[in-house]
């Protein structure tokens, strides 16, 4: 399935408003953002600050409880297929079925986003080269290691080759030689897509990406570049910004 390549200028993701509660919590407060084609985007937060939360309500699997989100031009609740079509998604544990084995998953969800003939060949060869999973192609996803589990999850995230793709901690899980890797993919494709990263490694905001929001109690604290939010600390150090305006202490 192919989609056309947008404009630079184009916004890709659209939040306005944005809020989900639970009962009596509030894990996301009314919150804001647009993302373009090009962009990094570096979702930091502390542990329960509503990072996945927030991807779960922007790839659909959960409904906000007020407030919009838009997708390639696409309301995901009013054209949810369509906003769908155009997301990859990896989600937290990377659930996937596992008395499958990697090539059998791989073949299942190209049938699940409509791929077949040379398309899904090429499709498949291309992720399973860059994923190095050609080693456990045949070996039952159960037993495979965290970080191959999380290589397949992301396998299966950048099949259909979407032009969104939201990454619940990609990097989870692996080694240091298999997070350069990862990270050096994520750089690779990210020019004409948008690409929205959760993650508790700060190292990983100077390594890819080119924007980050730090979220902390359902609410943004922070929207800037690195540089940008180096600029507000004494510190050049991430964790320690990262602390400093989680604590309140720079905004």
């Amino acid at each position: 399935m192919a989609f056309p390549i947008y404009s630079i200028n184009l916004t890709m993701i659209k939040i306005n408003n944005l809020s989900k509660k639970f009962g009596h919590l509030t894990a996301v407060e009314n919150i804001s953002f647009q993302v373009k084609p090009g962009e990094v985007l570096g979702f930091l937060g502390p542990n329960g600050a509503g990072k996945s939360t927030t991807m779960k309500m922007i790839t659909g699997f959960l409904t906000p409880s007020a407030g919009e989100i838009e997708l390639c031009g696409f309301n995901v609740n009013d054209k949810p297929i369509e906003a769908k079509q155009r997301i990859g998604y990896l989600p937290e544990g990377a659930p996937s079925y596992g008395e499958m084995t990697p090539l059998q998953y791989l073949e299942f969800i190209a049938q699940v986003r409509q791929l077949s003939g040379q398309k899904k060949i090429e499709r498949n060869k291309e992720v399973i080269e860059r994923l190095h999973l050609d080693k456990v192609l045949n070996q039952s996803i159960d037993t495979l290691s965290k970080g191959f589990k999380r290589r397949v999850g992301l396998a299966q995230a950048i099949l259909h080759d979407p032009e969104v793709l939201i990454l619940d901690e990609p990097t989870d899980g692996l080694d240091p030689n298999q997070k350069f890797e990862v990270r050096e993919l994520i750089k690779s494709i990210s020019p004409e897509k948008v690409i929205v990263i959760s993650t508790h490694i700060l190292g990983e905001v100077d390594a890819i990406c080119s924007r980050a929001i730090i979220i902390a109690d359902g609410k943004i604290l922070a929207d800037d570049t690195p540089d940008g939010l180096r600029s507000k600390s004494s510190s050049d150090k991430m964790d320690d910004i990262f602390r400093e305006i989680t604590s309140g202490k720079i905004s």
